[in-house]
C-alpha cells in the first residue's frame, strides 16, 4: 500500500512539473491559409497536432467562410455539413449574452495575467511581403505593418515571458499586389501551473455562471444537417 502510494506521489510530481511545448505555424499567402498547432510534451513521447479549419472572406458576399471536414467511417467518406439561420431576437440574446460575460470576466484579468507570466514564448518568426502594385501606397502599407507588428510584439513581451528577441521582415512589392505572412513560435508551459490556474478560474465562478438567454447554435440550426 505504502509502494502505491508513493508511486502516486511520484507520478502527479512528474505530471506537474512537466514542461508542454506548443509550436504554432501560421502561413497566410494570397488566398491560401494554413495554421498548425503542434504539442510536444516529455521530449516527444507524446504529440498532439491541430489543423485548424482555413477561414476566410467570401468573395460574392460580406460573409465569412469556415471550411471544417468532417470525416466519419470506416472508410472516412461521410461528409456533415450544418447550416445555421439567426434572427434579430437570437442577435439581441447574443448582445445581452456578450454583456453577461464581459461582467463576470473582468475580474479574470488577475488570475489571467499571473498565469501568462509563467509562460515562455520564444522562436519568434514573423515574415511578410506585401504590396499593391503602387510605390507610394505600398510605403504607407509597409510602414503600417511594421507598426502592427511593433504592437503585437510588445503585447506579447507585456503579458508573457519573452526570452529573446523575435525575428520579423517585412519584404515590399512594387511590382505586384501580393499578401505573404509567415508566423511560427514556440510557447512553453508547465503543467502544475495551468492546473492552479484552472483551480482559481473555478473558484472565481463559484458564485455562478452568466444567465444567456441565447439557444445553442445546434437548436437554431435545426434539422439543417446534410450527409454526402
Amino acid at each position: 500500500m505504502l509502494l502505491v502510494i508513493l508511486l502516486l506521489t511520484v507520478l502527479v510530481l512528474i505530471i506537474l512539473f512537466t514542461k508542454v511545448k506548443i509550436f504554432l505555424d501560421y502561413f497566410h499567402g494570397n488566398d491560401n491559409d494554413h495554421f498548425k498547432v503542434t504539442i510536444i510534451a516529455w521530449g516527444g513521447l507524446l504529440k498532439f497536432k491541430i489543423e485548424v479549419p482555413v477561414v476566410k472572406i467570401d468573395d460574392n458576399s460580406p460573409t465569412i467562410i469556415a471550411e471544417q471536414k468532417v470525416k466519419t467511417g470506416p472508410d472516412e467518406n461521410m461528409k456533415q455539413q450544418k447550416t445555421t439561420q439567426v434572427d434579430k431576437n437570437n442577435l439581441l440574446d447574443s448582445i445581452h449574452d456578450f454583456e453577461q460575460l464581459v461582467t463576470h470576466i473582468v475580474g479574470l484579468h488577475k488570475i489571467i495575467r499571473n498565469f501568462l507570466k509563467k509562460v515562455t514564448i520564444r522562436n519568434i518568426e514573423w515574415h511578410t511581403m506585401v504590396g499593391v502594385s503602387d510605390a507610394a501606397a505600398t510605403g504607407v502599407i509597409t510602414g503600417a505593418f511594421w507598426a502592427v507588428k511593433g504592437g503585437v510584439i510588445g503585447l506579447l513581451s507585456n503579458y508573457l515571458r519573452m526570452k529573446e528577441m523575435p525575428v520579423m521582415t517585412i519584404t515590399p512589392s512594387f511590382q505586384q499586389t501580393v499578401s505573404i505572412t509567415s508566423f511560427k513560435c514556440m510557447i512553453q508551459v508547465r503543467v502544475g501551473h495551468a492546473i492552479l490556474a484552472g483551480i482559481k478560474l473555478v473558484k472565481y465562478w463559484k458564485g455562478g455562471w452568466p444567465e444567456f438567454k441565447s439557444k445553442p447554435l445546434s437548436a437554431l440550426s435545426g434539422d439543417n444537417t446534410n450527409s454526402v
